[in-house]
């Protein structure tokens, strides 16, 4: 780890959110005069250089007066002005999807070819505020990228002068240096087309319960393409992204008053693995009586049977797009341009509406 130089300007003060947004951050000079230390002896012990060159006694005197005053260096800020650290921070909202594992080998193989690497951080459900990564991690870092994150799970990050690549998020949100997205609004429309030619006009949208970009698009495209056709109902509920929480959303949907739905359109192939659950714990078959769709193509989708039509997803290949625009960036290049295609993946979980 990179430790910063004791002659070191101070970085930027980072300005809190909130009430407190106009107390500045404590920099060293205040740790300097709370501890009765100069400069250059705060930036050796909170640096872990201080043994040999400074007492045990005042490097606690140090310590306790950082502690006291809330401060830490910022060491990525530092580093990123040096360009030595050749590491990227990659923020995912869970470890456990398949989809997040398969940006970070894109990324990674990318990262290697250029001497980077990337460390892997996730931020629950991509929900925030995440944790200041460089306080939990304590790395050093020359850029970020954040994948299908909530707009509030990234202020942590944005608080610091590190570029931000922002992968499968909304392009209107400015925070970032650099957007690479899917084009899962197309993908929703393939799925919707696809169902329509298979004579379904009743339709239930199992959507997902954690609030980001990428589902909300979904959703808009879902019922724009519906939007006018004749006969069609569309009904949406909410459904956690786990089997058993999409399971019991699914049967709710269809056990609900009025015509059973003949269509699940699902945010993602866990929801959809939950949904054909439902539909057999209910008595029903797919898809003679309920078609069911995914999202995303995880291996999850070969595994159940009938096996699942879906969205496939390129996560390799954002992971790919999304550090070599960090690398575009941080080289002052112009990153690539345009949204990843997708492609619709037809399988046994949807077929013919039946006859009413």
């Amino acid at each position: 780890m990179h430790h910063p130089d004791p002659a070191a300007p101070d970085p930027a003060p980072h300005r809190a959110a909130g009430p407190a947004a106009a107390r500045p951050r404590p920099t060293s000079r205040d740790v300097a005069r709370a501890a009765g230390v100069s400069q250059a002896t705060v930036s050796l012990v909170l640096g872990d250089k201080w043994r040999g060159r400074v007492s045990e006694r005042t490097a606690r005197l140090v310590r306790d007066a950082a502690d006291e005053l809330g401060y830490r260096p910022n060491l990525a800020a530092r580093n990123l002005r040096l360009g030595r650290t050749r590491t990227a921070l990659l923020v995912v909202p869970a470890l456990t999807n398949e989809f997040f594992a398969r940006v970070y080998t894109g990324a990674a193989t990318v990262a290697a070819e250029h001497g980077f690497g990337v460390v892997l951080y996730p931020s629950p459900q991509g929900v925030g505020p995440a944790k200041d990564p460089f306080a939990s991690a304590r790395a050093a870092l020359d850029g970020v990228i954040a994948s299908s994150m909530a707009a509030d799970a990234l202020r942590a990050i944005r608080g610091t002068d590190l570029p931000l690549v922002m992968l499968d998020s909304d392009p209107a949100d400015t925070g970032a240096a650099a957007y690479v997205n899917l084009d899962v609004g197309d993908g929703m429309r393939q799925v919707t087309g696809h169902l329509l030619a298979l004579g379904h006009r009743r339709f239930a949208h199992l959507s997902s319960a954690v609030p980001s970009w990428t589902f909300d698009v979904r959703a808009r495209a879902l019922a724009a393409c519906l939007r006018g056709v004749p006969e069609v109902t569309v009904r949406t509920v909410p459904a956690p992204l786990d089997v058993s929480g999409a399971r019991a959303a699914a049967e709710a949907a269809l056990s609900a008053p009025g015509p059973r739905p003949t269509a699940l359109v699902c945010d993602d192939d866990i929801v959809a693995a939950g949904a054909c659950k439902a539909v057999r714990r209910l008595g029903l078959r797919v898809p003679e009586d309920v078609s069911v769709t995914g999202f995303d193509d995880l291996a999850l989708a070969t595994a159940v049977e009938p096996e699942l039509t879906t969205v496939r997803l390129p996560a390799e290949r954002i992971g790919e797009r999304g550090m070599a625009a960090l690398l575009d960036v941080l080289s002052g290049r112009p990153p690539e341009s345009g949204d990843l295609p997708v492609t619709l993946v037809p399988r046994g979980s949807s077929g013919p509406a039946r006859a009413r």
